[in-house]
């Protein structure tokens, strides 16, 4: 049997970890949840010198002191789960900042290996690191890596055998020595160490340095642990007069004391370790940066590349996906010739076809949209907008941290909420998840491309742009609504790395673009195939005895006001019909509450089945265009409850999740409330403008 190998991958934000795990693992990774949480987890398996690697990809963060979510589930994953290795990947550039996490998952005792990933990068900045002296000062071994071109990646699986071989023929010693910091400190910490050695249940669990440093640290999770230990109180008093003594000795809080005396260690490691030479050209990211960093010109500038990715996103998958549209209606000629007029036809073509159809159908759209995105994200240009949005999210309650879940929401609102959890404050978190489904994710858009295709074929990428930005705005304001009310509070200050701006790889944002298509897809070919055929099935029984009485051009809209959906949509129909919605619109927002591309399969049912003088229409937009309750206005009010409305089930659970049955039950209400108004109110004044 193949031995199997635990690592967990770490570093800090923008050190390259993502590339070098995709490297490494290629496309043999899954996606998960950590148990109990919805921070999502990354593994990946990859074989070596007939060793089986298993990679476990925690969320980057800055430091295991635990005031986030994404640091709770690293640390607590590597205290509970006990991986076999840490790899710590290394920011090559950022030596200091990085090396200050690499300590602290040396003080677990656990073997580490280093990963000093984007040298290329270093190099360029004129950084000469000489790997041999850092390795041998910091007591792990230290190697050269490029993640994006998968540089060095068999030194680094070397590395880790090497590592813990030794450490198998040297038990619980997980490097060569533990890191220093100073006499004064290192006095307090022996005698501390030995006394939370003491219980030998305890440090089976817990590493009796990392306790010992944390409780000098004053830090609230190490003191929460210190309860189970036998001699807890005795311990807990003995940290409390250590601390005293530090603080008096240096005349500040000991937590600040341990921190600067970890960056002195660095410091001086990294003064052997790494020369700077003289470099002749001006980095590439300064002269970027000043202009795209302006206060004058760099909000423009990011939303003209917004726009510009909505103009492209059209301009290059119309085409496509109107030879899609085209495929599917010959779909349906043939299905119509091949099987005999009745249920199992009407089942195949209007449940099936006409159903699943209408959302593949915007496969392409999709696809140029997420490879925009991910381009953005890869170069490192969005932690830039995050800055350049920062002050104007201040103004309207919201954090600068906040803009990165945002631009997920326009991705996936599920991952976008998760993203919240890096923001500290809880206040913050709940504003943040709160604006977040404002955000017009990808199951949105292709009700948004097919109204506005349908009544806006001149301007179609304006109307749904103009949507997006309302969905913007009402986030805004709605914040500051909410802090104003329910969410009362200082924000947090803004503090963020800009990563320099490097060249995405293709494969890369291959694998980017795939997962999140193929997710699509697979929603598309399941939930949406499930939920179209039972859509079919209320939309088709029960039927009335009397239908063929009636005349051939109202026969089908007979049968289906006689159907469950239509009984079911002339029961709200009162309700809606204020924003200017028939029941057939109502029958679609209903399933819309699943997932929002159902809208599309909901509406390409109801409005297939209908005939025009005997004839299948030609398409579900000429259909639209038919019905005399369709019309610009009503295609304008529609997307902005669609905007609006709560999000799909799946977001519901995940708010649930992160902020409680509380927030989940005020986003609901809220939420329907809100689309109900907002639509009403653009609805009177689109009549007012028209005349209508």
């Amino acid at each position: 049997m193949m031995k199997t190998i635990r690592v967990a991958l770490a570093g800090n934000p923008n050190a390259g970890k993502t590339s070098l795990f995709n490297a490494i693992t290629g496309a043999h990774h899954k996606v998960g949840n950590y148990p109990g949480v919805t921070v999502e987890k990354r593994e990946g398996l990859h074989e070596y010198k007939n060793i089986q690697f298993r990679f476990i990809d925690l969320p980057g963060i800055y430091s295991l002191t635990a005031y986030s979510l994404d640091e709770v589930v690293t640390r607590d994953f590597l205290l509970e789960e006990k991986p076999d290795i840490v790899i710590d990947v290394l920011d090559s550039t950022n030596l200091e900042r990085n090396l200050y996490l690499c300590l602290q998952f040396q003080e677990l005792g656990i073997p580490v290996v280093g990963a000093l990933n984007m040298t290329d990068e270093a190099e360029t900045k004129g950084l000469r690191i000489d790997a041999k002296i850092l390795s041998d000062t910091l007591g792990i071994p230290l190697v050269k890596t490029v993640g994006t071109s998968g540089i060095g990646i068999e030194g680094l699986l070397d590395a880790v055998l090497a590592t813990l071989e030794k450490a198998e023929l040297t038990p619980g010693k997980g490097q060569d020595k533990a890191p220093s910091y100073g006499d004064e400190i290192e006095s307090r910490l022996g005698p501390l160490q030995e006394a939370i050695a003491s219980d030998k249940t305890f440090v089976a669990r817990y590493p009796a340095r990392w306790i010992a440093i944390k409780l000098l640290e004053n830090d609230a999770n190490a003191l929460k642990k210190l309860e189970q230990h036998e001699r807890g109180t005795e311990v807990g008093e003995k940290a409390a007069a250590d601390r005293a003594w530090l603080s008096k000795h240096y005349g500040k809080d000991s937590e600040i004391v341990v921190t600067e005396q970890r960056y002195g260690y660095i410091r001086g490691a990294l003064r052997e370790a790494v020369k700077k030479v003289p470099v002749n050209h001006v980095q590439v990211t300064e002269i970027i940066d000043k202009f795209l960093m302006s206060p004058i010109v760099g909000l423009p500038i990011f939303f003209l590349i917004i726009w510009g990715i909505f103009k492209l996103t059209f301009a290059l998958g119309e085409l496509p996906a109107q030879i899609l549209e085209h495929f599917f209606g010959l779909l349906t000629s043939a299905s119509q010739a091949l099987i005999p007029p009745g249920l199992l036809q009407s089942l195949i073509v209007d449940g099936i076809i006409g159903g699943v159809g209408g959302v593949f159908s915007f496969v392409p759209l999709i696809v140029i949209l997420f490879l925009c995105i991910s381009i953005l994200e890869d170069t490192g240009y969005m932690s830039r907008a995050a800055f350049l949005t920062d002050k104007a999210l201040h103004a309207f309650g919201l954090h600068g941290q906040s803009f990165m879940p945002m631009m997920l929401g326009f991705g996936c609102t599920v991952p976008a909420i998760m993203a919240t959890r890096t923001l500290k404050s809880p206040r913050d978190r709940i504003a943040t998840i709160l604006a977040v489904p404002f955000m017009s994710c990808g199951a949105k858009l292709p009700v948004y491309v097919l109204l506005a295709g349908t009544f806006f074929p001149k301007n179609a990428d304006n109307v749904v742009m103009a949507v997006y930005l309302a969905g913007v705005v009402l986030s805004m304001l709605s914040t500051v609504f909410l802090r104003k009310t329910v969410l009362k509070g200082q924000t947090t200050p803004f503090v963020m790395e800009l990563p320099p701006y490097r060249l995405p790889t293709w494969r890369g944002i291959f694998w980017h673009v795939w997962g999140k298509t193929w997710n699509y897809i697979k929603k598309a070919g399941t939930v949406i195939l499930a939920a179209s055929v039972l859509i079919w099935v209320i939309t088709t029984f029960p039927q009335p005895k009397d239908a063929d009485a009636q005349p051939e051009s109202t026969r089908s809209e007979y049968r289906l006001e006689y159907s469950l959906a239509g009984r079911i949509g002339k029961f709200i129909e009162p309700a809606i019909r204020p924003l200017g919605f028939n029941w057939k619109i109502g029958v679609a927002l209903i399933p819309g509450f699943s997932a929002k591309e159902l809208v599309v399969s909901t509406l390409g049912i109801l409005y297939g089945a209908e005939t025009v003088d005997g004839e299948e229409t030609e398409s579900l937009r000429s259909a639209l265009r038919r019905d005399p309750d369709m019309n610009p206005l009503t295609a304008i009010v529609l997307m902005m409850f669609i905007l609006i409305m709560p999000p799909c089930f799946a977001s519901l659970a995940t708010i649930k999740a992160e902020a409680g049955n509380k927030w989940l039950i005020f986003q609901v209400v809220y939420s329907f409330t809100l689309a109900w108004l907002v639509s009403f109110i653009v609805k009177v004044a689109g009549g007012f403008l028209t005349g209508a």
